[in-house]
């Protein structure tokens, strides 16, 4: 875990780290106090929101002008290896020519019964294969999830006037979470566009210019402040085109942070896939990787619908190999198979798959060799990628950080009942986040949410180990 520079204010873009309490070999526990900040106005306590080990420091006590959201230290939980980081000078490519002559031949998109653009076929330019197929000799390169999405909206900004990003503070404070760091000094003041605090407001404004043909990415500080726009994503911007008989589209994208983060209380915790994959008209990307990150992100700003776009706080500073393409498009509606295997299918997307990844290490030295699949497009669903997994495996695991009632686990169990029930060895299992309000204590906030741990006894169950 990253622990990074936190600000004391929305406008505080640097401070001193006074002191460390901490040094590296130290246990610290949820909630421990490890450091002292200070800016000109005043004095914060950096807590760890869980429990491990000090692997390194890397701001030394004293200095001053640490960046906000910069790392400052790397705490590893007591089960994981040490993997030291590497600063950007040590990444090293594969010297390799990247080749695109081995591309399959163009995909076609699957499209839910509104969409706008049922089976439309993507162009050589925008065709890509999943994470697995990349073409032979692809150069491949370290990037950060938060890394990926601003170099995703930059090249979209490039490629076309008509893209521009909204928000709040998402210009000259370079987006609460650093997304679009570098982008207002690059397109300037009109294309990328500071707004006041009204959701309800901003949100219609954006929605209003996809209908005269703009293609706004739209970000919210969290998408708990969706829920201030919420009329105008779904009574204006999911149901203009099957409203208006096909004559109008609103080609827009809602993206930022969603479900838990550290500490952040009940009231900004809540996870959306399934309250906006549940809405006709609207397409639903949760991506885990920084690669899906990108290249569905590129997706989504040139899909002709309304796209909710979510993300995770936790995922932002978390680093993976990305193939170095001048256009790295991942089309929407397509599962990736992260793990071949065949004795159960374990089914995740977003966070999920950060718990379901560390899930299948562990039972694959127990010689339980599991098959995980990140969905990353919620809405369409690619339900044949996961039947015919269950199909072969015979078993299902579901891994969802939403709430059990009505989640999207609930879907994935049903339509693989629907479609797969005589090739089931066992029921179908789902682990969600306990059914109660995101509690603020660190300790309780490790317990409402699923673990490893949660993931593996539910496949020793359908496995019968």
């Amino acid at each position: 875990m990253e622990i990074l520079m936190p600000a004391l204010s929305p406008t505080m873009t640097e401070g001193k780290l006074t002191k460390w309490l901490i040094k590296p070999g130290d246990s610290v526990n949820a909630g421990d106090v490890i450091a002292e900040i200070e800016t000109d106005k005043a004095t914060m306590e950096v807590e760890v929101a869980d429990e491990g080990r000090v692997i390194e420091i890397f701001v030394e006590e004293g200095t001053e002008g640490v960046q906000v959201n910069s790392v400052i230290a790397k705490i590893a939980s007591d089960d994981e290896p040490h993997m030291p980081l590497r600063s950007a000078e040590e990444f090293e490519r594969r010297d390799v020519n990247p080749s695109l002559s081995s591309l399959p031949s163009p995909v076609v998109l699957s499209s839910d019964i509104f969409s706008g653009d049922v089976g439309r076929e993507l162009s050589r330019e925008e065709e890509m294969p999943l994470a697995e197929e990349w073409p032979a000799g692809v150069r491949m390169r370290e990037m950060t999830v938060r890394e990926a999405l601003c170099e995703a909206i930059a090249e979209e900004m490039r490629r076309s006037d008509e893209v521009f990003l909204i928000g709040e503070e998402v210009g000259e404070y370079q987006g609460a979470y650093k997304i679009s760091q570098g982008l207002l000094q690059e397109f300037g003041a009109r294309r990328v566009i500071d707004t006041p605090i009204t959701e309800h407001g901003f949100t219609g404004l954006a929605v209003g210019a996809a209908m005269g043909g703009l293609k706004p990415v739209l970000e919210f500080m969290t998408f708990n402040f969706s829920m201030q726009a919420i009329d105008q994503i779904i009574n204006s911007g999911a149901k203009l085109l099957y409203m208006s008989g096909g004559q109008m589209n609103c080609p827009i994208v809602f993206r930022g942070p969603n479900g838990s983060a550290a500490r952040v209380g009940a009231q900004h915790s809540q996870d959306y896939a399934s309250w906006y994959s549940h809405i006709p008209g609207l397409k639903v990307i949760q991506p885990y990787t920084a690669a899906d990150a990108k290249g569905l992100l590129k997706s989504a700003i040139r899909d002709p619908n309304p796209v909710i776009f979510l993300e995770n706080e936790i995922l932002y500073g978390q680093s993976f190999m990305v193939p170095d393409l001048d256009n790295l498009i991942i089309p929407i509606g397509k599962a990736r198979i992260a793990r071949a295997g065949k004795d159960v299918t374990l089914v995740s997307w977003g966070i999920g798959m950060d718990f379901s990844t560390k899930a299948a290490e562990q039972l694959s030295a127990g010689g339980i060799d599991v098959e995980l699949i990140d969905l990353r497009t919620l809405r369409p669903m690619d339900s044949d990628t996961v039947v015919q997994s269950v199909m072969k495996t015979g078993r299902l695991v579901c891994v969802d950080e939403g709430w059990p009632q009505c989640s999207v686990s609930s879907e994935v169990c049903m339509r693989v009942s629907e479609q797969a029930f005589d090739y089931l060895d066992a029921p179908p299992v789902r682990i969600n986040s306990k059914d109660v309000p995101m509690p603020y204590a660190a300790n309780l906030e490790k317990l409402a949410r699923p673990s490893v741990e949660e993931v593996i006894a539910a496949i020793r169950a359908v496995t019968y180990r």
